[in-house]
């Protein structure tokens, strides 16, 4: 169904020209910075070498680059009907407080501070909406609930899909596949892949183009989601709907971003067998046998990557480290899931937040073992986790996802799931001989340290909730303690089987879609205690995240 009528004059018809303002304004946001709105976030160039690339390969990036841009606006829309409309009206305001409330607006892709409980900084900006602008102005979220749940077979699976949003419609509520919703934007994003297809020398670069441009307009993705699994080339990109954090009613909807980087080969090279080491991972998950998936997808590629830019989702308060995608059930079931590390986006969280965050928060004892070399390869675990365990399930006889199942609670336990299991398995693999066993105290204190880091996104936040289960399960167990000047350390002894029993534990309610136990532990566990927050309270002087200007990209234009 063709779906026209909203396309009006209006806010959200401003959306391409928001797409314009956000691309010129991005380029000078971290150079004005606001000690009430900016100063938790450094202020760091990002960056990389683009001596290698032929001619080719930099006009291809320079178009892809024009198409990450069309993401900012096209994710700004998506947030709120009203963020168009409102950046061009602080566009406008030249006054130092007009231009802090600008890039703060920037930063965090709307009028409300991502790591302060959405906290509204813009007079006159409504409470941040919990379901986005994925579903009817006005609408409850019982209301499209109670609809979804008496939808059946392929137009239920079209209502809950991550690629389309609900409208109003006649009767009723109305499926509206993206590539509708938004097909302006998205056919400029596609032109400039396409330009860029033509112009790269690179065959999987240029499939994964052609074909994403093609779901731009079909809306059907899982050919694109393929050929980004198989990308092998310098430019590795990511670009469309991928993550449902937004979609804070359901996670059922996907936001859309880009992330355009540079491939590190050393790097990659170096952790290129950890992939054939997931089924065996999987083999031995602490859950009950039944729960295991027997055949994992059979690409499980591994990429280190310096970021160059970022947008949209990809670019929106706190700064992505790594990322395991594709999100589509099917894709991973079929095909298998890759996993991103962005190692000089790593490397400056690590230097401006990480390392000064460990001085106030553990004891001195502890501070020699935290390290980058075990931020990083928990991370990289992290991500791995994302692809194992309970995914496409059976609950009372007809098959489901662990997402839809568990709503809006699904990416909180997803997130604690692939962080505590990404501790189990770094412990296999130890025990295994597949890594050194000096990493073994490091990864348990890195993670103490970074469990910090996180929280200060907010428990209302999928990361910073699941961070807080994992934490308040350790201090129940006797697994980290504190001491009597308030600063927190390891117990190596009790914190292997603690990692253990949470891992099974969070894998069995995914497995069994047990979305009453998953709203048990978030109430009682993802919250934050006195002891936690008397840390969080010596942090003020400490930055949550970075803020990054993308120098070499914004050295680079399309021959127009």
């Amino acid at each position: 169904m063709r779906h026209t009528s909203r396309r009006i004059p209006g806010p959200l018809a401003s959306v391409g020209v928001a797409v314009g303002v956000v691309a010129t304004l991005a380029v000078s946001a971290s150079a004005r910075q606001d000690t009430t709105m900016t100063r938790l976030f450094a202020p760091v160039e990002i960056g990389a070498d683009l001596d290698a690339l032929p001619d080719s390969e930099r006009e291809a990036l320079a178009h892809i680059l024009e198409a990450a841009r069309v993401m900012d606006g096209l994710f700004l829309e998506q947030v709120w009907a009203g963020n168009p409309a409102m950046l061009l009206e602080l566009a406008t305001d030249t006054s130092n407080l007009g231009q802090a409330r600008l890039d703060y607006f920037l930063l965090n892709k709307g009028p409300w501070s991502r790591i302060e409980d959405n906290e509204t900084f813009v007079p006159g900006a409504p409470e941040k909406p919990e379901g986005a602008n994925y579903y009817p102005a006005g609408a409850t979220r019982d209301e499209v609930a109670r609809w979804f749940d008496q939808l059946e077979g392929p137009t239920r699976d079209a209502a809950t899909s991550f690629f389309t949003t609900i409208r109003r419609g006649a009767g009723g509520f109305a499926i509206v596949p993206y590539s509708v919703e938004y097909e302006g934007p998205l056919a400029i994003a596609a032109e400039h892949l396409r330009r860029a297809g033509r112009a790269t020398q690179e065959p999987t670069l240029r499939r994964y183009l052609e074909t994403r441009a093609d779901a731009f307009s079909s809306n059907d993705y899982y050919d694109s989601d393929v050929a980004w699994l198989e990308l092998d080339a310098a430019i590795d990109l990511t670009i469309g709907p991928y993550e449902v954090y937004e979609d804070e009613w359901f996670n059922y909807k996907a936001a859309f971003e880009a992330f355009v980087t540079l491939r590190d080969d050393e790097e990659t090279a170096k952790l290129a067998r950890f992939g054939a080491l997931l089924q065996d991972l999987e083999d031995a998950l602490p859950i009950d046998p039944a729960f295991r998936n027997p055949a994992l997808g059979a690409l499980a590629p591994i990429r280190v990557v310096n970021v160059l830019f970022t947008a949209g989702d990809a670019n929106s308060g706190v700064q992505t480290a790594a990322f395991n995608l594709p999100n589509d059930e099917r894709v991973i079931r079929d095909k298998g899931a890759k996993r991103v590390m962005l190692k000089n986006v790593q490397e400056a969280k690590f230097q401006q937040v990480l390392a000064p965050l460990s001085e106030e928060a553990l004891s001195p004892v502890e501070l020699r073992d935290v390290t980058f070399e075990a931020f990083f390869t928990h991370i990289l675990m992290h991500e791995l986790m994302h692809g194992l365990g309970p995914n496409t399930i059976t609950v009372d006889g007809r098959e489901t996802t662990v997402r839809q199942e568990l709503r809006e609670t699904y990416s909180t336990i997803e997130e604690a799931k692939a962080d505590v299991a990404g501790l189990w398995a770094l412990h296999q693999l130890i025990n295994q001989g597949e890594l050194t066993a000096s990493l073994e105290r490091s990864m348990y204190t890195t993670f103490l340290a970074s469990t910090f880091r996180s929280i200060r996104f907010g428990v209302g936040e999928a990361h910073g909730r699941g961070v807080a289960i994992q934490l308040n399960t350790f201090l129940d167990a006797g697994a980290v303690t504190v001491d009597a000047a308030g600063r927190f350390k390891v117990n190596h002894d009790l914190i292997p089987d603690t990692v253990t029993g949470l891992t099974r534990e969070l894998m069995t309610i995914q497995a069994t879609g047990d979305i009453e136990a998953a709203e048990a532990i978030l109430e009682t566990r993802g919250v934050v205690r006195p002891e936690v927050q008397d840390v969080l309270n010596r942090l003020s002087g400490v930055p949550i995240d970075i803020q990054p200007s993308y120098v070499t990209a914004n050295t680079l234009a399309v021959d127009r």
